[in-house]
Parts: C-alpha cells; sequence; structure tokens
C-alpha cells in the first residue's frame, strides 16, 4: 500500500513540475538576472560590446554554449523555451530517480545482511 502511495506522489510531482516546466518558462523574464547586472555594472554595451570597467569583460562561454539545448531554447530559437524545460526536467528526473533507487537498493541489501 505504501509503495502505491509513493508511486502516485511521485507521478503527481512529475506532472506538476513538467506543467510548470513546460507553461510557465514561456512567462520567463530574458533580462539579466542578478549577476549579470552586478557583474555589467561600470561598463555599456555598445554593438554588443561591453566598454568600460567589469568583471563581465572577461567573462568567456561556456564549453556546451553551442549545445542544443543552450541558453534555455531547443536549437537556439526561443519559440521552443517549454519544450527546453520539460527535457531538463526529465533528465533531472532520470537522474533523481535512478540515485534514489541505487541507494535505496544499496541500503536495503545492507540492512539484510546484518543480523
Amino acid at each position: 500500500m505504501a509503495g502505491r502511495r509513493g508511486a502516485w506522489f511521485f507521478a503527481g510531482f512529475a506532472v506538476v513540475a513538467l506543467l510548470i516546466a513546460g507553461l510557465l518558462s514561456y512567462v520567463a523574464d530574458s533580462d539579466p538576472d542578478g549577476l549579470d547586472s552586478v557583474t555589467q555594472q561600470g561598463c555599456t554595451e555598445t554593438g554588443g560590446e561591453l566598454r568600460g570597467s567589469c568583471p563581465a569583460q572577461h567573462a568567456e562561454d561556456h564549453v556546451l554554449a553551442n549545445s542544443p539545448l543552450a541558453d534555455y531554447a531547443v536549437g537556439g530559437d526561443d519559440a521552443f523555451t517549454g519544450i527546453a524545460g520539460v527535457l531538463g526536467v526529465l533528465a533531472t528526473l532520470v537522474v533523481a530517480g535512478g540515485l534514489f533507487w541505487v541507494l535505496r537498493r544499496r541500503g536495503t541489501r545492507a540492512g539484510r545482511d546484518d543480523p
């Protein structure tokens, strides 16, 4: 009985997380976040280039900047922001679920071996 309740909870959690990722990601603010704003203080942007003196001038692209899901979009197309959010949630659920399953299995096996 407890196993079914846990499965229903996990399924409900997954559905809510996927809905939030798929729907609310379209209304997310595209302005720079707090960290970006702070690192750009002291600079002005002209022609896509930062002028002045700020820490953001020394920033480099991440090694995955050209990956298919970079910048919260699929293939760089902002129309697919929701799909990128759903894929991110699915990947997180798979990794977390796998870790929980492995750790749970290891814990119960060790508990059975002990007298």
